[in-house]
């Protein structure tokens, strides 16, 4: 059965900005995957938003939004004047008759707390573990009041939260078909994600600085002191700013690296570079710590190490040739294919209709 889905974007910036990190690639490769099964769809986003052939209604506002993982337990919620996403939700409550299902990829409280004013139902696919005691709160009220609505990436991400088991585990997908497969890379080693703190880029310039092995930096230079903060701490590691990538782009230089170093301060519910590396053949050294514990499978496709550990990470380093890149690429296709996705989201969206 088709359904008209309303797929509602992260408020952190415009989609295809790297603002918006992995919720930008999940959102994506969910509509794809919708679409190529027959379901109808429109992505409300912020203004300035691009997609090569997704059908997208831009919003115009304030894009200040206080980054989660940036708050302290204890912060109450602050909504800024001509607000994105109290604009984008207002364009959702006006057209909601004409959807099946809206579904809501933004962490934020203003979603949730709307959630039973409206009368389609609004599926959530919350991107973070536990942060904020407020948004703890509200995300269990719809737990509770709205029973299968609440998705999650991983079985770690969702025992950060005391309602864990409310939470339907939807893994990640990608369209593996843009990842080609590098057997025989170069001696560089890879990171990923936006640079900034929670990222701990630190860790992995040291270890590339304590192994003499060049680390290319992807990536979004969102805390531009942070960066040359780190310039400044390690002037002699051999790194190589790559810049941000198109998917395209950074599939095929991440495929030529030898591993690629996940190194989390807090906990990332998934990891979608991770998975990404993975689908090039590329291994994962990473911390042990969120949603990268369960995708790692370790001695075969990876190894995690002690969190915020760079001795770790360059112990691991040197055992980079027991690990099999084949495995690597055989992970990605047998549990994060879009199929795969696509399968484990349709089921959920059905249940939530059902109900």
């Amino acid at each position: 059965m088709y359904h008209k889905l309303l797929l509602i974007s992260t408020p952190m910036g415009a989609l295809g900005s790297g603002l918006g990190g992995g919720v930008e690639l999940t959102l994506s490769n969910l509509a794809i995957e919708m679409l190529r099964r027959g379901h109808q769809l429109e992505i409300v986003a912020p203004q300035g938003s691009v997609s090569n052939s997704l059908p997208i209604k831009e919003i115009s506002g304030e894009l200040i939004q206080i980054p989660a993982q940036n708050q302290s337990r204890s912060d109450p919620i602050l909504l800024h004047k001509n607000s994105v996403l109290a604009n984008m939700w207002d364009y959702a409550r006006q057209v909601q008759a004409d959807y099946d299902l809206i579904v809501n990829f933004a962490y934020d409280w203003l979603p949730l707390y709307l959630t039973p004013f409206f009368n389609t139902p609004i599926a959530h696919f919350i991107s973070m573990g536990s942060l904020t005691d407020v948004m703890d709160e509200i995300i269990e009220q719809v737990a509770i009041n709205f029973p299968g609505t609440i998705g999650v990436h991983s079985q770690t991400q969702a025992a950060t939260f005391t309602f864990a088991q409310r939470c339907i585990c939807l893994l990640n997908g990608l369209d593996l078909s843009i990842y080609k497969f590098c057997p025989e890379p170069t001696q560089s080693l890879a990171w990923v994600g936006r640079i900034a703190p929670e990222k701990g880029l630190e860790d992995a310039v040291a270890a590339g600085e304590i192994t003499g092995i060049t680390l290319k930096i992807f990536g979004l230079k969102q805390d531009i002191s942070y960066w040359e903060k780190i310039c400044q701490k390690y002037p002699n590691a051999p790194i190589e700013y790559v810049g941000f990538l198109s998917t395209v782009e950074l599939q095929e230089k991440l495929g030529q690296c030898r591993s690629l170093l996940v190194t989390p301060r807090w906990v990332e519910a998934f990891g979608n570079v991770a998975i990404e590396a993975l689908a090039c053949g590329v291994p994962l050294i990473a911390y042990r710590r969120g949603g990268l514990t369960e995708i790692v499978q370790e001695g075969k496709t990876g190894f995690l190490v002690e969190p915020d550990s760079v001795q770790g990470l360059v112990e691991a380093i040197k055992h980079l040739d027991e690990l099999d890149r084949q495995a690597c690429r055989q992970q990605a296709e047998t549990l994060y294919s879009l199929e795969a996705m696509g399968d484990r989201v349709e089921q959920w969206f059905q249940k939530i209709l059902k109900n």
